[in-house]
C-alpha cells in the first residue's frame, strides 16, 4: 500500500434540531469545497440555551481528507 498523509480540520456544526443533525451539516459543508474526505470525528457536543431552553445543537467535529499539497 503506497504511504499517505491525510490532514485533519475542525469544524463546528449547528442545527435546531439534533446533534447528528449538527455533525451531518459540517460534514456536508466540508464536502462542498474538500476531495476525499475520510473519517469526521465528533470531539465535542454541546447546545446554546436561550431563556433556559435548548435553541440550538452544535457538534464540534474533526474531518480528516487526503492531503495533496507540498
Amino acid at each position: 500500500m503506497a504511504e499517505s498523509v491525510y490532514k485533519v480540520i475542525e469544524l463546528v456544526g449547528t442545527s435546531t434540531e439534533s446533534w447528528e443533525k449538527a455533525a451531518n451539516a459540517a460534514v456536508k459543508r466540508a464536502a462542498k469545497s474538500l476531495r476525499d474526505l475520510r473519517v469526521a470525528e465528533v470531539s465535542q457536543l454541546d447546545v446554546v440555551l436561550k431563556d433556559g431552553k435548548i435553541e440550538s445543537y452544535r457538534a464540534k467535529i474533526k474531518v480528516s481528507f487526503k492531503f495533496e499539497g507540498s
